[in-house]
């Protein structure tokens, strides 16, 4: 009975004519174990930190004091030193490797920081194009407000017009109480 149950499960597993081993399932609503990583990991957003603070250091004045005071002792130390205590003699070669291995470090840590604040500059520049589109939208519905405004102010009747209109019912009332009465002092023939 225990080989009909084999031969049940491996049929069902293993379709009719499958040469292939089964594939494990990935199964996609849980997340993958972690594998084991040969080279080290470290944090991009840590190391651009570190970068940009020794850009920010290679770029002042106290750097290259403190440069120029390292480069100076060295040469006169090889220079003046007995000749046992030197450690780099007249071309100063080793000091060369070591103004070369700077250099080439320095210049890979200075343009990730430029990156970075290349990175920085072009989402403030997007936030500033954005803001700058809210605020001509928001003028160009101003300004159709105070048009509106103006078009129905036009048509409000205003004191002055109102003044001006009630004199001229006056004049026009004074004008016809008037022509009677003139009338019949006028000429003194009768009708």
């Amino acid at each position: 009975m225990a080989a009909d149950d084999r031969e049940r499960t491996a049929s069902v597993r293993h379709p009719a004519g499958a040469t292939a081993a089964p594939r494990h399932r990935v199964r996609l609503d849980q997340p993958r174990a972690s594998r084991r990583r040969w080279l080290p990991t470290y944090d991009p957003e840590e190391f651009g930190r570190f970068s940009e603070r020794i850009a920010r250091f290679l770029g002042t004045g106290r750097f290259i004091v403190w440069m120029t005071i390292t480069i100076v002792v060295w040469v006169l130390w090889n220079i003046f030193a007995p000749r046992q205590m030197q450690f780099d003699h007249y071309p100063f070669i080793f000091l060369t490797l070591m103004l070369s291995l700077q250099a080439s470090y320095a210049a890979p840590l200075i343009l990730l920081a430029q990156n970075r604040q290349d990175d920085r500059d072009r989402v403030n520049l997007e936030q500033d194009r954005k803001q700058n589109e809210r605020s001509i939208a928001d003028t160009e519905y101003l300004t159709r407000e105070v048009a509106a405004l103006r078009v129905n102010l036009g048509e409000v009747a205003t004191r002055d017009w109102i003044r001006s209109e009630l004199q001229d019912l006056l004049k026009e009332i004074e004008d016809r109480t008037a022509k009677p009465a003139r009338g019949d002092e006028g000429d003194g023939r009768g009708r």
